[in-house]
This record gives structure tokens, C-alpha cells and sequence, in this order.
């Protein structure tokens, strides 16, 4: 169990750290050419969407399953 739990820590930790730096490299704070140099690590915009999609289908399917 303590394996488990520590596998679903790491992963928020490592999501959330890279959530982070993201923002801080993407920050309308910087300005001049650092600011259209930098890339993000992940596209959040294609993550987001993806994710959605996945929460869309585990609901119909849920239902599906609750049905019977």
C-alpha cells in the first residue's frame, strides 16, 4: 500500500513541478526576447483536452456499467 500511495505522490509532485516551471518560463512578467524563446515542457492546452476526454468516456461507460 505504501508503494502505491508513494507512485501517486511522486506522480502529483512531478506534474505539479513541471506545472510550475511552465508557468514561471511562460510568465508575462519576462520581457523581450526571453519571453518568445522559451517553450513550455507540455502543451497544457492539448493535455487539458485530452483529459477531458478521458473523464467524458470513464462517465458514459460508468453509466453503461450502472445500467445493467
Amino acid at each position: 500500500m505504501r508503494v502505491f500511495l508513494g507512485m501517486i505522490l511522486g506522480a502529483l509532485l512531478l506534474v505539479c513541478g513541471v506545472y510550475v516551471i511552465d508557468s514561471m518560463r511562460t510568465s508575462s512578467v519576462a520581457s523581450g526576447q526571453t519571453a518568445q524563446e522559451t517553450r513550455t515542457i507540455v502543451n497544457w492546452d492539448v493535455a487539458a483536452q485530452d483529459w477531458n476526454a478521458l473523464k467524458t468516456r470513464a462517465h458514459e461507460e460508468w453509466t453503461k456499467i450502472a445500467a445493467k
